[in-house]
């Protein structure tokens, strides 16, 4: 069986719909409506997550750290009001997301930090001094 995306009385192509979307949804073109893009690297000492996430304060985030799980989200609701003589506009936007990451055993999750600067969220993952030294000389009894 084969499921097929049907739209009541089209008006536009999935092209055009697309574009007024984002054209009367602001908040689509924030990034808050859609998972962001994220970076990970890893260094000799840590891991760094780097996700962008344009257009939000550091208090907007929420990061959680269970059962080796990091969990990274976001909720975000404006309220835009315009009051003119004749009439009231009201306008409410949402936007949230929520990205998670489960972290090798090797991460010292006590020293796990995070800071948010010009659009990008780095949360710094610092590995275990075991881990970061793994070689030794192993001697034969």
């Amino acid at each position: 069986m084969t499921l097929v995306k049907w739209k009541n009385q089209p008006f536009f192509s999935d092209i055009f719909d697309n574009l007024f979307e984002k054209e009367f949804n602001p908040m689509i073109w924030k990034g808050l409506n859609t998972m962001p893009s994220t970076n990970i690297i890893e260094k000799k000492d840590s891991y760094l997550l780097e996700i962008a996430i344009p257009g939000l304060e550091k208090d907007d985030f929420k990061i959680n750290l269970e059962n080796n799980i990091l969990t990274i989200s976001s909720e975000k609701e404006n309220e835009k009001v315009e009051e003119e003589k004749n009439y009231t506009r009201k306008e409410f936007m949402y936007g949230a997301f929520s990205r998670s990451f489960t972290l090798p055993k090797e991460i010292d999750a006590e020293k796990i930090n995070a800071e948010y600067k010009n659009g990008i969220l780095k949360v710094i993952l610092p590995k275990k001094e075991e881990a970061q030294n793994p070689s030794k000389i192993i001697e034969i009894s």
